[in-house]
This record gives structure tokens, C-alpha cells and sequence, in this order.
């Protein structure tokens, strides 16, 4: 199945067409927030040391071409599809203009660097508003621009334990697990995203661009759900619950014939929907069980529910109960990555594209943005380094091919 627009709209343009992003960032959080602006059309310049590229190109999983020979890496790729790149030393002086006269261009720069690195070289925010004051700079950081913590250094795990995260994720009674993604890093991306974006649309009606912060511990903090409330209201420090949830049931994971799948009948009615479709509906009228308030009670959960759900799921496949559960209640198989790859849902809805990469195309996940009349793009090659120097310096910023010789030849892109 192919997801298409409305017809209606065949002639409109992509989402940020004529928007030109300068990408000084390495790893992920930076990157990805980039890669989603260029899924919605904007023109994305990756910009890479010549000697010292984002070392993210040197993680696995390697990819090999027909020859066996390492084609890069697959997580790169990942977070750095439809971009030009290009090499350039902001440490050397040329290199320094040259970013000047990119960013007098450019509608948006990215970086990802500690605060006060751009200070340094003299390519801060106060420089580059100055001789481009529509220009909007995103900076993401471990704890932003401003405040007491904020030349600290961070990582995702920072972020996370920083920010309440870690404190809560776990089995109950046991020590804190991180969370077993980088959500700290994502998170920052997806705000430094949302922030750029609102952004240009100020810029369109006010002519001035301006600094959008982004810290990974502030992103993370709004993951924590119902924690902040629970402790600013009621005093309640969240703790790890494993796979409970605090206040419904059943509500969590079980067991089943070949793994394990998510239940959520927590509500009356879901409960009843739930004893029909098992055979058992007179377990919804139990007086015992009859109620959301009882069936959370521990000593009934444990003694009633658990052996029910037990009943119901332990000589059933994942692919067995999720047929019985259809669109009636949540219960969902907990899928391993092969099983999510090969979900028939999230390959209708496009959510794992080919990109090529040099001499080889990589699968990778798409994007979950779903336009009707201006559809993301996801399916634009991935750079090598400093792959589009002459189309960027020479065919956009207009440099001449003397100039543009003697840069290379000093080693400066």
C-alpha cells in the first residue's frame, strides 16, 4: 500500500522548500533534528571538519558494498539523510569567514557544541545575529545556554539521570535502570525541532530571528510524565514500578505461549469487553472483581486477576491474542525489532525506507510526520565528507573557483 497526498494539492511544495540550514553538529541530537527539517524540504548543509568528522560515522552497524569493502556506518546514515556535506576547520581563519559568510545566507544554524564553544572561535549567536539578524540559531546542550550547570558537560545519560528519568525506570524495589534508548538526545531533538520551526514562522512575520535553546536535561524532565505533579501536589517521590502502572489494572506485561504482550483492561468496560472475548463473561459480574477500584487492590490482583490473566494468555501466541484482542482492547504483542521491521502496519505507513550511502542503500526508519498535502521526504542519499564543498561554496554561495582552489589547497574545506 502507498500513502498518497490529495490530488487537490498535487502542485504544492514542499513544506520548508527555500530554507537553508547550516548543520554544525555531530552525533545525534543535533543531526536528528536537522534530518527531520530536511524530511520537510529545507536544504541541509552537514558541515564536517576536513581531518576531524562527526565520529558518529565510525559506529556500527558497518555497511559493505558488493565488494565487501566497509561502505560507512548505518547509524550515521540513519541520522543524516537528504544532506549536502561539506568540510570546513572553523578553528583556521578562512574557515571562520567562510562560516560567516554561510550563516549571512543561511534562514538557520544548528549546533550542538558546549556553550561558549562558538563564543570562542568568534561564530557565537551576538556575531552571526549581527550580520544576519533573520537568522534563527538552534543550540542544544546538556543544560542550555542559561543557568548555574551550564557549561557542564552531558551526554543521553546525563540527561536522563539529570532530569528524573533514570530515578523512575526500573523494577520495583531494585535499583534505577537507564531507559534503554537515548531519550535525552532525542527528546532535545525533537524540541530544538518544534522551537526552530515556530521560529520560522516568527521570523516570516517579524524580520528577526532569534536563539532557540534547547536543554537535554529540560527535555527529558517532560518525560517524566505524571512525577512532577504527583510530587509538587502530594508530596509523592516517584520510584521504579517495572512494568506496573501506579494507579491502573490490569495494566502492564504478561505472559504468554512465545514472549510477552502488553494488557491495558484496566477501565470497567474494557474489563467486560475482556471476559467476553476469553469466554468468561460472568467474571465481569464477580462481586469480588467487579470494579476498577477492587481488581487494583493488592491482595485481589494477586490472588484473583493474575491467575485470570494467566488462563487467558499463558497456551496463546502473541499473533493469536492480538487477533482475538482486535479493535476491541488493548492488547498488544511486545515485539522484538526483527518483529517491527516486519510489522505489515509500519511498512503501509512507510516507516522504513531505502537510503543510499555512497555504494550502497541502507534500510532505515522513515518519518513519522504524515502530511497530506506536502508529504516528508525520506528517501535522500546520505553525504560523504565534504561530498557537495563545490556546490555548496562555489554554485550557492557564489565563491570563485580561484578562491574556492585556495581553500582546499590550505586545507581549510
Amino acid at each position: 500500500m502507498t500513502m498518497t497526498s490529495d490530488p487537490s494539492q498535487a502542485k504544492r511544495t514542499d513544506t520548508l522548500a527555500g530554507i537553508f540550514v547550516l548543520d554544525i553538529t555531530r552525533v545525534v541530537a543535533g543531526p536528528y533534528c536537522a534530518m527531520m527539517l530536511a524530511d520537510l524540504g529545507a536544504t541541509v548543509i552537514k558541515i564536517e571538519h576536513p581531518s576531524d568528522a562527526d565520529y558518529v560515522r565510525s559506529f556500527p552497524p558497518r555497511l559493505h558494498d558488493a565488494d565487501g569493502a566497509d561502505a560507512g556506518s548505518g547509524y550515521f546514515a540513519q541520522y543524516n539523510r537528504h544532506k549536502l556535506g561539506i568540510s570546513l576547520d572553523l578553528k583556521h581563519p578562512e574557515g571562520k569567514r567562510m562560516l560567516l559568510e554561510l550563516a549571512a545566507k543561511a534562514d538557520v544554524l544548528i549546533e550542538n557544541f558546549r556553550p561558549g564553544t562558538m563564543d570562542k572561535l568568534g561564530l557565537g549567536w551576538d556575531t552571526l545575529k549581527a550580520i544576519n539578524p533573520r537568522l534563527i540559531y538552534t543550540c542544544i546542550s546538556g543544560f542550555g545556554h542559561e543557568g548555574p550547570h551550564s557549561l557542564r558537560p552531558s551526554y543521553d545519560s546525563t540527561a536522563q539521570a539529570a532530569g528524573g528519568l533514570w530515578s523512575m525506570n526500573g523494577e520495583r524495589d531494585a535499583p534505577p535502570i537507564r531507559v534503554g534508548s537515548i531519550l535525552g538526545d532525542l527528546a532535545a531533538s525533537f524540541y530544538a525541532t518544534i522551537g526552530t520551526l515556530a521560529a520560522l514562522r516568527d521570523v516570516d512575520r517579524s524580520g528577526l530571528g532569534q536563539r532557540v535553546d534547547i536543554s537535554q536535561q529540560d527535555s527529558v524532565v517532560t518525560l517524566t510524565e505524571s512525577a512532577i505533579v504527583n510530587y509538587t501536589v502530594d508530596g509523592k517521590v516517584a520510584e521504579p514500578l517495572g512494568n506496573d502502572h501506579p494507579f491502573a489494572r490490569p495494566y502492564g506485561q504478561y505472559a504468554c505461549k512465545d514472549g510477552f504482550v502488553f494488557f491495558g483492561s484496566y477501565t470497567d468496560k474494557l474489563w467486560r469487553d475482556s471476559c467476553e472475548i476469553f469466554g468468561e463473561p460472568a467474571l465481569a459480574d464477580d462481586p469480588e472483581i467487579d470494579t476498577m477500584a477492587k481488581r487494583f487492590e493488592d491482595a485481589i490482583y494477586e490472588r484473583r486477576i493474575k491467575p485470570i490473566l494467566e488462563r487467558w494468555f499463558a497456551h496463546r501466541t502473541k499473533a493469536e491474542l492480538e487477533a482475538m484482542a482486535g479493535s476491541r482492547i488493548a492488547l498488544t504483542p511486545i515485539k522484538r525489532i526483527d518483529e517491527v521491521v516486519a510489522d505489515a502496519h509500519l511498512r503501509a505507513r512507510q516507516m522504513f525506507v531505502q537510503v543510499p550511502f555512497g555504494k550502497v542503500n541502507v534500510e532505515v526508519f522513515g518519518s513519522p510526520m504524515k502530511l497530506s498535502g506536502t508529504p516528508p521526504r525520506t528517501q535522500g542519499s546520505v553525504p560523504q565528507i565534504g561530498e557537495h564543498n563545490h556546490e555548496v561554496y562555489v554554485q550557492w554561495l557564489g565563491i570563485t573557483a580561484e578562491r574556492f582552489e585556495a581553500l582546499r589547497s590550505a586545507g581549510v574545506i
